[in-house]
C-alpha cells in the first residue's frame, strides 16, 4: 500500500505466483495525477521487496525508480536470494526504511512461503472428518477387493463445499493407498472455481488400479512407489526407498518441485505418520453430528479417527457438523 498524508495512492497484492509482485501492482495502480506524490509518500509491504531478477525484475529497483524514499516493511525475506538484499539496496539508495512492522501477522499472511524456506518442506494441513463416535471410515472393508465404492459420506453439502474451497488454495494434495482404493477419490476442486493441487499417491506396490480417477492423466499426480514405470501424460512415478524415512523422503521431493503448501486428506494410517513424527502445521477436523451405524445404516466396525492434541485456534459450525481447526507452532 502507498500512502501520502493519510490518503491511500495505491494498494495491490501479488496475485499468482510468475506474475506481478505487490508492490509493483500497488505503483501501477497509482493514478497519473498523483504520481508526483510518490517522491514523499510511504510504500507498506508485508515481506521485503525483492532484489534479483526470477520470474520478474526486481521490486527494489522499481521502488527507487519511481522515487519513493520510506518503506515500511514487515518481514524479512527468508529466501536466500533475497534475505536482506532487497532492504541493503534500499537503505544504500538513501531510502528510510523500517523493518519489523506487524511482524507476526506478516509472518501469518506468508506462513506457507516461511516454512518452504525455514523448514525446507511445505507448508502442511492435515484434514478429515469423522463420526460423533470418532471413526473416520469402516473397518470391514479395508483389505477387501478394491472396487473404490467403500467411500462414506461423514460430512454434508456445507463443509464439501469448503473442502474443495481449501484444495483451490493450496498447491498439493495427498493420500495414502487404503484411501485411494476405498475411495477412488479424484481431489479434485470442483465444487467452487480454482486451480486443480497437484495430486499426491503413496502407493508402495502400485495397487491402485490404473482405472482409478487418481491415474486418469485428467491433473499432475505424483505416485511414490518402489516400483518403477514409465512416465505418462500427467502422471509421474517416483521410485523412494520404503525402509528408510519415507514421508521426508517425499517432502525433500516436494522441496525441490517448489510444492509450497500440501493437504493431507488420509487415510488414518497416513495421517497418523505425519502427527506421529510431529510433521504438520495446520490440523482441519470436521465431527458429524452422526454416529457411523447412522450414516451407514449398518453396524460396523469403524477405523478410529486420528487423535490430536494441541491449541485450537478455530471452533464453528459447518452446516450441521462441527469444524476445528488447530495450530502446531513449534
Amino acid at each position: 500500500m502507498i500512502v501520502y498524508q493519510g490518503r491511500v495512492l495505491g494498494e495491490g497484492y501479488h496475485k499468482e505466483y510468475g506474475f506481478s509482485h505487490a508492490e509493483v501492482n500497488a505503483i501501477r495502480s497509482v493514478k497519473k495525477k498523483d504520481m508526483a506524490f510518490l517522491r514523499h509518500a510511504t510504500l507498506y509491504v508485508n515481506l521485503e521487496p525483492c532484489s534479483h531478477f526470477g520470474k520478474t525484475p526486481p521490486c527494489a529497483d522499481l521502488i527507487l525508480k519511481t522515487g519513493i524514499k520510506y518503506v515500511v516493511i514487515g518481514t524479512v525475506d527468508p529466501n536466500p536470494l533475497v534475505q536482506g538484499r532487497g532492504l541493503q539496496k534500499l537503505v544504500s539508495a538513501g531510502c528510510d526504511v523500517k523493518v519489523g512492522v506487524l511482524e507476526k501477522d506478516c509472518r501469518e499472511l506468508n506462513k506457507r512461503f516461511f516454512t518452504f524456506y525455514e523448514k525446507q518442506r511445505p507448508y502442511i494441513i492435515l484434514k478429515w472428518a469423522e463420526t460423533a463416535d470418532q471413526y473416520i471410515g469402516m473397518a470391514d472393508v479395508r483389505g477387501q477387493k478394491a472396487d473404490g465404492k467403500s467411500k462414506i459420506q461423514i460430512t454434508g453439502k456445507d463443509s464439501n463445499i469448503l473442502v474443495h474451497r481449501w484444495r483451490a488454495e493450496e498447491q498439493g494434495i495427498m493420500v495414502g493407498t487404503n484411501t485411494a482404493l476405498c475411495d477412488n477419490p479424484k481431489l479434485t476442486v470442483r465444487k467452487t472455481k480454482g486451480k486443480n493441487p497437484v495430486r499426491i499417491l503413496i502407493d508402495k506396490q502400485l495397487k491402485v488400479p490404473t482405472s482409478f480417477h487418481l491415474l486418469d492423466g485428467s491433473v499432475p499426480t505424483i505416485v511414490f512407489t518402489v516400483k518403477k514405470k514409465a512416465l505418462k501424460k500427467n502422471l509421474e512415478y517416483i521410485t523412494i526407498d520404503f525402509d528408510k524415512d519415507v514421508l521426508k523422503q517425499i517432502m525433500n521431493e516436494l522441496h525441490a518441485r517448489n510444492v509450497q503448501s500440501l493437504i493431507v486428506e488420509g487415510g488414518s494410517a497416513l495421517l497418523n505418520s505425519f502427527i506421529q513424527k510431529n510433521l504438520w502445521d495446520e490440523a482441519r477436523v470436521f465431527t458429524s453430528s452422526k454416529t457411523l451405524a447412522q450414516i451407514t445404516g449398518r453396524k460396523l466396525n469403524g477405523v478410529e479417527a486420528p487423535k490430536i492434541d494441541h491449541k485450537i485456534v478455530l471452533k464453528k459450525k459447518s452446516g450441521a457438523d462441527l469444524l476445528l481447526m488447530l495450530d502446531n507452532i513449534s
